[in-house]
C-alpha cells in the first residue's frame, strides 16, 4: 500500500470517527425528548400522531407490544410494496411506461426493502418508476430505517429501567427517528449530491444521438411477443442499428441520500453508486461512503450517553474499529498487489509489482482502489450493500473481506439500530462467558445475564449462519439454483455463498455472475431475508423486557468491568471466533482456495 492510500483511510476514519460523538448525543436527547429540535419540531410530531390516531404520552409498550406494532407495521409495508410494483402500470408518475413488475420479483423485492436489505435482483431504472421508486422503495429506504433504530433505543431503555415491564412506545420511536433523525440528515445530503450534478426530476429521461452509431443483432419476435425461431429451433435475429441512446433520470438524489444514511443499500441505477449519474464525482464518493458508516457509529455514542455510562460507548465503537480497520488494510493490500496469475502468464513481468497499478478490474477509474475498498469494506460492515465498483472482480482475498465482514453477523459497524443490538447480543454472550470463567454471575450495566437472555443471545447469533449455510447448500444442489450460476466452479460458489451471506445478513450487496431475477431465488433468498431481520429483532425485543423487570445491582469489587482494553479485545475475541468457525469451511471452498489456485498456477 501506498503512502495515498493510508492517508485516504485515515481521512475517511477521522471524519467518521469525530462525527460520531455529537451526532450520536443528538440522537440519545431527540428520541426521548430531551432536544431544543423536539420543540422546534413539536408541531410537526403532533399532527402525526392526530393523524394517525396515536397518543404515546398514555401508550408505553411491554416488549410483546411493542414487538407485535413492529411487526405489523412492516408487514402493511411488505403489502404496500408488492401491490405497488404489480400495480404500477396503472399508477401515476410512469412516464416510460414501465411494466408492472413480475409476482415473484415483487415478492422478493418488498420484502429486500421492508427488512432493510435492499437487495436488488432488477435493473432499477429500466423497470421501476418514479412512482415506486419514491413511494415504495424511498418510503421503506426511511421507515425500515427508523425501525432499526426504534428497536435499538428500546434495548437500551431495557438496560436503564427497573422492575418495570415497559420498554416505550413503538409509534413515538418511530415517528422521531424518522423525523428527526432521518430526514434532516437525508435533506443535507441530497442538497450536496445535487450540487454535484446527481438529478433530482420528475421529467421524463432524454435522449442523445450517438457520436459513433453502432449495430447490433435485434431478436426476431411474433405479434405476442414471443421469439421466432430457425430452422435449427435457434432464436432468428436481425440487425438493427443504435442511434441514440435513453439517459435515465429521475427523483435521484433524494433516495440515494436515504439509501446510505439509512444502511439501505438500494440504488436508483442498477450499476448503484458506481453509476456516474448516482455518484459522479469524488465528492459525492466521500458524501455517500461517509453516510454509509456515520449513523451506525453515531449510535454507540447515543449507547454510552443513554446508560450514563460514555466508556461503554466507547468500548463499543472501538471493538467495530479494532476489527474493521485491519479488514480494510487486508482489502486493499490485495487489490493493490493485484493478480498473481498475470504475471505467471507472461503479461506482467515486472519485478516489483505482479500487476502494475493494482487490480483495477471492475472499478471506477475516478474513484480508483483505495476509496473502491473503502467502500466495499464500509459497505459490508454496516449493512447497506451499495456498490461504487464490481465486487465480482476483486482478487479472491480481496473479495473475501466484504463477504467474511457480512458473515461475523453484520455487527461492524452494522446496520442503523440492528448492528448495534447485533452487538449487544456478542456482549451478553461474553460477558456470560466471563462471568463463568470467575464464578459469579455475570451483570452488564448493573443487570444480572441469566439462562433467558443467553438463550435469545444465541438464537440471535446463530439464525443467520444458518440461513446463510443452509441456503448456499441447497442452491448449489437443486436444479433451480445450479441452472443460473453462470461462472461453474470454485468462483460460481463463492457467488453463490456471497448473496446467502447478503441477504442472510440484510445486506444487499452481490457478487453478481449469478442469475438471481428468477423464482429459485427471488423466494429462497426472500424467505433469508425475512427470517434475518424478525428472528433477530423479537428476540432482542424479549431481552429487553426482561431486563427492564430486574434489579440494578450496584457494582462492586466482583464485577467484570465492561469498558476495559481487557474486555473490549475479549469482545473482538468471540465475535472473530465465532464468524471463523462458522464461515471458514465455506470460505475454504470458495475464496481461500481460489486464491491458492492462482498462486499454484
Amino acid at each position: 500500500m501506498s503512502t495515498n492510500d493510508y492517508i485516504q483511510c485515515f481521512i475517511y476514519m477521522a471524519v467518521l470517527l469525530l462525527l460520531a460523538k455529537p451526532l450520536g448525543i443528538y440522537m440519545a436527547r431527540v428520541m426521548e425528548g430531551e432536544s431544543r429540535a423536539n420543540r422546534w419540531f413539536k408541531p410537526a410530531e403532533s399532527f402525526i400522531y392526530k393523524v394517525c390516531g396515536v397518543n404515546p404520552a398514555r401508550a408505553e409498550m411491554n416488549w410483546k407490544t411493542y414487538a407485535v406494532a413492529f411487526m405489523a407495521f412492516n408487514a402493511l409495508g411488505i403489502f404496500v410494496v408488492y401491490a405497488i410494483q404489480r400495480l404500477q402500470n396503472i399508477l401515476p408518475l410512469n412516464p416510460m411506461g414501465m411494466a408492472a413488475v413480475s409476482a415473484d420479483s415483487s415478492f422478493n423485492t418488498a420484502i429486500s426493502f421492508a427488512t432493510n436489505t435492499n437487495w436488488q435482483g432488477y435493473g432499477g431504472e429500466s423497470t421501476l418508476s418514479y412512482f415506486t421508486q419514491m413511494i415504495a422503495l424511498g418510503v421503506q429506504n426511511f421507515v425500515s430505517a427508523a425501525s432499526g433504530i426504534a428497536v435499538l433505543f428500546a434495548v437500551i431503555r431495557g438496560f436503564i429501567r427497573k422492575q418495570t415491564e415497559n420498554i416505550g412506545n413503538f409509534w413515538m420511536d418511530l415517528v422521531r427517528s424518522t423525523l428527526y433523525i432521518l430526514l434532516p440528515l437525508s435533506i443535507v445530503s441530497a442538497t450536496l449530491l445535487v450540487s454535484q450534478g446527481v438529478p433530482q426530476t420528475f421529467k421524463p429521461s432524454p435522449k442523445a444521438s450517438l457520436v459513433q452509431p453502432t449495430s447490433y443483432d435485434q431478436p426476431v419476435t411474433d405479434k405476442d411477443g414471443k421469439p421466432v425461431l430457425d430452422e435449427k429451433g435457434q432464436p432468428k435475429t436481425q440487425k438493427a442499428m443504435l442511434t441514440e441512446q435513453v439517459i435515465a433520470v429521475g427523483p435521484v438524489a433524494s433516495q440515494i441520500a436515504i439509501k446510505q444514511l439509512g444502511t439501505n443499500g438500494g440504488g436508483y441505477y442498477n450499476a448503484n453508486s458506481a453509476h456516474p449519474l448516482e455518484n459522479p464525482t469524488p465528492f459525492s464518493n466521500f458524501v455517500e461512503m461517509l453516510s454509509l458508516t456515520l449513523i451506525a457509529a453515531a449510535l454507540c455514542c447515543s449507547f454510552g450517553y443513554r446508560v450514563k455510562d460514555t466508556r461503554q460507548g466507547w468500548a463499543l465503537l472501538i471493538a467495530m474499529t479494532i476489527i474493521f480497520v485491519p479488514l480494510l488494510w487486508v482489502c486493499t493490500h490485495s487489490e493493490q498487489t493485484g493478480n498473481p496469475l498475470l504475471a505467471k502468464m507472461g503479461i506482467d513481468q515486472s519485478a516489483t509489482a505482479l500487476q502494475p497499478g493494482g487490480n483495477m478490474e471492475g472499478k471506477e477509474t475516478r474513484f480508483g482502489i483505495v476509496s473502491s475498498t473503502i467502500w466495499a469494506s464500509a459497505t459490508t460492515a454496516v449493512s447497506n450493500g451499495s456498490v461504487n465498483s464490481m465486487h465480482d472482480s476483486f482478487t479472491p482475498l480481496g473479495g473475501l473481506v466484504p463477504m467474511w465482514l457480512m458473515e461475523l453477523g453484520e455487527v461492524v459497524y452494522g446496520g442503523v439500530g440492528s448492528g448495534l443490538y447485533g452487538m449487544l447480543a456478542f456482549v451478553i454472550v461474553a460477558v456470560f462467558v466471563g462471568g463463568l470463567m470467575v464464578g459469579r454471575t455475570p451483570e452488564y450495566l448493573g443487570k444480572k445475564i441469566e439462562s433467558y437472555e443467553m438463550k435469545m443471545a444465541s438464537i440471535m447469533i446463530l439464525i443467520p449462519p444458518i440461513l446463510a449455510v443452509l441456503g448456499t447448500a441447497i442452491a448449489v444442489v437443486a436444479p433451480g439454483g445450479k441452472a443460473n450460476i453462470f461462472n461453474p466452479g470454485i468462483h460460481g460458489f463463492s457467488e453463490v455463498l456471497y448473496a446467502f451471506s447478503s441477504t442472510s445478513n440484510n445486506n444487499g450487496s452481490a457478487f453478481a455472475g449469478l442469475g438471481a431475477n428468477n423464482i429459485f431465488y427471488n423466494t429462497i433468498l426472500g424467505i433469508c431475508m425475512f427470517f434475518a431481520r424478525y428472528w433477530l429483532a423479537i428476540p432482542i425485543l424479549a431481552i429487553a423486557g426482561s431486563l427492564a423487570k430486574k434489579k440494578i445491582v450496584p457494582v462492586s469489587s466482583g464485577t467484570l468491568p465492561t469498558h476495559t482494553p481487557l474486555f473490549i479485545f475479549f469482545l473482538v475475541g468471540i465475535v472473530i471466533l465465532v464468524g471463523a468457525l462458522t464461515f471458514f469451511p465455506a470460505l475454504a471452498l470458495g475464496p481461500i482456495v481460489e486464491h491458492l489456485t492462482l498462486a499454484a498456477v
